[in-house]
């Protein structure tokens, strides 16, 4: 009996996947611009994994693509929810992982762009949903919380579960009860049955570029596009939002921009304060996710003087061989 070699085997392993390229990146780093450019030449339709542009009306402040670059190269997962319905990372998964295989299916490329880290994650493996919740554990938790504070409640988390407790933040609570409930509930910390299940392969072949920019011009940048987003009428866009009923205290809308904004138009403070705290958060954000992606080995970061180039050899190889 003959034996294929390692190569070949791995090769023809490859060929019965649907092969799914990844742009990831922090926020004003061009990960949308070189997407296009890539789609435009490597026969790619676009997915989604930004988890503010799933909201209708939020679109200057999201960086939504234009509805012009929207007919140039098919977007999924823009424009699938009205801001006060939720859209958590389990149903983002489904939608995702389904758009996917129709763009597959058409004979086309998928293309997964975003800076949400573990929304493009659970893509490429799935979400660890843990046992069903427990109201008296959560009640008698929420309780604990609320008489001695979220502090001594991650505390108990970090005596029991290091690993989650660097994780999460201090007072983040609804994580750290869902870390000492799983504890309770099956005998095994949240972290370990995280690791058991590692985001396990679902069936794709995947290809994740990371958009790099030096971090001077990355906080430039993030600076100028804040700006324009202000003169193309951000402002304007926060206050129909608010008209039309929605809190601009409870996500999506109390995110980085909406919120500072929504605080000008309730005359909390300033507009020019509005837009330095927005830039603010914005800068640090950036830095967040470039953390959480340095963490991810599969990453190929591009040269940022040759992004776009890089980027396009790499994804039409990579398309071609699948």
């Amino acid at each position: 009996m003959s034996v294929l070699p390692t190569a070949e085997i791995a090769r023809r392993t490859r060929s019965a996947l649907i092969s799914v390229g990844f742009i990831v990146g922090p926020t004003g780093a061009g990960k949308s611009a070189l997407a296009m450019a890539v789609a435009e030449r490597a026969n790619c339709e676009i997915v989604n994994a930004d988890s503010r542009q799933f909201y209708r009306g939020m679109d200057l402040g999201t960086a939504k693509p234009s509805l012009e670059e929207r007919a140039r190269v098919p977007h999924h997962l823009i424009d699938v929810r009205d801001p006060d319905q939720s859209l958590d990372v389990a149903e983002f998964a489904q939608l995702a992982r389904a758009a996917i295989d129709e763009i597959a299916a058409r004979g086309r490329n998928p293309l997964v762009v975003g800076g949400s880290g573990l929304y493009l994650r659970v893509i490429r493996g799935g979400i660890f949903s843990g046992p069903a919740a427990s109201s008296e554990i959560r009640d008698r938790l929420a309780k604990v919380g609320a008489e001695l504070g979220v502090a001594h409640l991650h505390q108990q988390l970090r005596e029991i579960d290091p690993e989650a407790a660097n994780r999460v933040g201090v007072n983040d609570l609804y994580r750290i009860v869902r870390a000492l409930e799983v504890f309770e509930l099956t005998g095994e910390t949240i972290s370990a049955h995280q690791r058991r299940h590692r985001f396990a392969d679902i069936g794709y072949d995947t290809l994740t570029v990371g958009v790099e920019v030096e971090r001077k011009k990355l906080y430039e940048a993030i600076d100028t596009r804040f700006d324009a987003m202000v003169a193309a009428g951000l402002v304007d866009e926060v206050r129909a939002l608010a008209d039309a009923g929605y809190s601009p205290e409870k996500p999506p809308l109390s995110t980085i921009g909406y919120k500072q904004i929504a605080a000008f138009l309730r005359g909390e403070i300033a507009l020019a304060d509005a837009i330095s705290q927005a830039k603010q958060e914005s800068r640090r954000l950036a830095k967040r996710q470039l953390t959480w992606f340095r963490r991810e080995p599969e990453i190929v970061w591009l040269d940022p003087e040759r992004g776009a180039d890089d980027a396009l050899a790499l994804f039409e190889k990579f398309f071609r061989r699948g």
